[in-house]
């Protein structure tokens, strides 16, 4: 694996941050690189992702909420959404993903993942 995706999804949480921090600090210590998925699903759906450096998450820790930005996307929860979102995945050479969120994030993961 050489690249990975984080994203933030669903209603805002405390701690979104500083686990975005510690999932880009971690991959990149071990090599890989990180792209930073911008409001979740429907960022995933539209292409929106940020390649992620150690100063992208430098200084965040400590603000609620998420520099990703969250949201929630209805397009996702049908299987055209999500076979659209694989092909962006696929087409910016994400081999692996982070989903950071709740019950629907982690339904929305488990969804893509089966597909």
């Amino acid at each position: 694996m050489k690249k990975i995706a984080v994203l933030t999804s669903g209603g805002d949480a405390p701690g979104m941050n500083a686990c975005v921090r510690a999932v880009v600090r971690t991959a990149l210590h071990r090599g890989l690189k990180v792209d930073g998925i911008m409001r979740g699903y429907t960022g995933m759906i539209a292409g929106e992702f940020q390649s992620m450096k150690a100063g992208s998450v430098s200084g965040i820790i400590q603000h609620g909420g998420t520099i990703l930005k969250t949201s929630r996307c209805d397009e996702f929860f049908n299987s055209e959404g999500r076979a659209k979102a694989a092909q962006m995945l696929k087409e910016a050479g994400i081999e692996g993903l982070v989903a950071i969120g709740g019950d629907g994030t982690f339904k929305g993961a488990h969804d893509l993942w089966s597909e």
